[in-house]
């Protein structure tokens, strides 16, 4: 279960950095400006939304390629 959780974890990990990355990057540049943007505007909640919705779109993806393997491993 732990392992389980771990792997998640990490994958929700690389996909919050991925997004943010791709979405801001200036981030690479200079990110004392965005998190100074993030804190005047006080959003500091929608990467981790924006991540999530992400997140369980690949894991519908996962569940669902994992269940068609099933279906063609059993025959």
């Amino acid at each position: 279960m732990i392992n389980i959780l771990k792997k998640e974890l990490t994958i929700y990990t690389a996909l919050l950095t991925l997004l943010i990355f791709l979405m801001h990057p200036d981030m690479l540049s200079d990110p004392t400006i965005r998190l100074g943007l993030m804190q005047d505007k006080a959003n500091y909640i929608h990467p981790l939304l924006y991540t999530f919705f992400v997140y369980l779109i690949l894991f519908f993806l996962r569940a669902i390629s994992g269940f068609i393997a099933k279906l063609f491993e059993k025959k």
